[in-house]
């Protein structure tokens, strides 16, 4: 490992203990109950002597949330955590925020910390908004004149100036959100810890986290991300780390990071049982078939559905819904506006073969749902089949601007210039030269 880290992390692990009761019969002797009462006092009196933590329940169960974890982070980089819930990357924030101890490893930290793991984090209910800046930046180690200097900038940021001498205990978790993430990211730390806490703020408040966010990293300050907004992750950072079980299954680039998670993501979802799917009352999709899992950006689609009903039903509406890998749906295609989908399909089972002309996306992983309305109901259900677009026909060739900047539709245009640039000879540009 190297010397110019600000965070390192040596087999890390994490432990708790897990206490299960013992299902018993509705009715029992008074000398069973005596009895059971006398043995969980004897085990908690020899937790308490030998320093374990006591644990409710007649069934021990030991489970790691986090195991052989080793990795750093060196400053001014912007790492992302990835992986399913369970996977323990809030428990790794927690042990980096010092909030609890590991079990096992070491971890060590160059620098101040902020961090924001849910809503409210180190704030004090009774306190006022202004009187939480000003502990939080205590905490931090700034001086009352730092924080005063960063104050203006905190709460234009968080948008709650009405409120300031209000206590916090009485915001809105919106406006708690917006007060405590002003504070860990305009008060300097050198590394900010950031969870998917920001999921609480409305899509502006996000976008402005997100451009602070950026403005920190090119501040030299390191930023740890867990977000599972993938969008927001291949934005965001450099690097990531896909975590499994409390393991880390791969660490490097965050593109081969978000396509391991996606591939693990899709294993699951097909693996499980799902034959037939309910989309609303008296609807089912027994099958959704792409012509192929990658597709040339441009290129048509097809579709095979078949689509169960219990009756004959009228169709109000039919629609195919293209969904991005991040959840963001980026496309409807209205069958009925085709004119190829009838007002009313029969008992049993209806076949349709949808072909989608010029799949104008950019690059990246997409699922296709169905919604479907009729008779006064209406549902939808998504990531019933996946496919990838890819733009020169190879995968893994990304556009030459950052994701940010991207978007989901590629648009073509005719170009025409009345009035060329001419062209002006070096001489021209410079008189003086020669």
């Amino acid at each position: 490992m190297s010397s110019d880290f600000i965070i390192r992390v040596e087999d890390l692990g994490k432990k708790y203990v897990i206490g299960h009761k013992v299902e018993r019969a509705r009715y029992g002797t008074l000398r069973d109950v005596l009895l059971r009462n006398a043995r969980a006092f004897g085990r908690s009196t020899m937790d308490l002597i030998h320093g374990r933590p006591n644990v409710a329940g007649e069934e021990i169960e030991e489970f790691w949330a986090l195991r052989g974890l080793d990795f750093e982070v060196r400053q001014g980089e912007v790492l992302g955590l990835i992986g399913r819930n369970g996977a323990g990357k809030s428990t790794l924030l927690k042990i980096l925020s010092r909030i609890t101890e590991p079990t096992e490893g070491r971890v060590e930290i160059r620098g101040r910390v902020a961090s924001l793991l849910e809503v409210g984090t180190g704030f004090h209910g009774e306190l006022t908004g202004r009187e939480n800046i000003y502990l939080n930046g205590v905490i931090l180690g700034m001086t009352r004149a730092e924080i005063k200097q960063k104050f203006s900038e905190i709460v234009a940021f968080a948008e709650v100036e009405r409120f300031l001498d209000t206590p916090v205990k009485r915001y809105s978790s919106g406006m708690y959100v917006r007060l405590a993430f002003a504070v860990a990211a305009h008060l300097e730390p050198e590394i900010l810890i950031v969870d998917e806490v920001l999921a609480v703020g409305d899509a502006e408040f996000q976008k402005k986290c997100l451009g602070k966010m950026r403005a920190v990293a090119g501040h030299g300050r390191t930023i740890l991300f867990v977000s599972h907004n993938m969008s927001a992750v291949e934005a965001l950072c450099t690097r990531s780390i896909l975590l499994r079980s409390g393991q880390i299954v791969y660490a490097g680039a965050t593109q081969e990071c978000m396509r391991r998670y996606m591939e693990e993501e899709s294993r699951n979802r097909n693996g499980a049982s799902r034959e037939a799917v309910a989309i609303t009352q008296g609807f089912e999709v027994k099958s959704v078939t792409v012509n192929a899992r990658r597709i040339k950006a441009h290129d048509t689609m097809e579709l095979y559905l078949v689509l169960g009903a219990d009756r004959d039903r009228f169709i109000s509406d039919l629609s195919i819904i293209i969904s991005h890998s991040d959840g963001t749906r980026v496309s409807l295609v209205d069958l009925r506006k085709c004119g190829a989908v009838p007002s009313s399909i029969s008992g049993g089972e209806s076949s349709f073969c949808i072909s989608i002309k010029d799949v104008a996306l950019v690059e990246g992983r997409y699922s296709v749902g169905i919604y479907i309305s009729s008779d006064g109901f209406y549902g939808d259900v998504l990531d019933l089949a996946e496919f990838e677009v890819i733009l020169d026909g190879s995968a893994g060739t990304h556009p030459p601007y950052e994701a940010q900047f991207r978007g989901f539709a590629l648009l073509e245009a005719d170009v025409f210039c009345e009035h060329p640039v001419q062209r002006v000879s070096a001489s021209r540009r410079n008189p003086k030269a020669g």
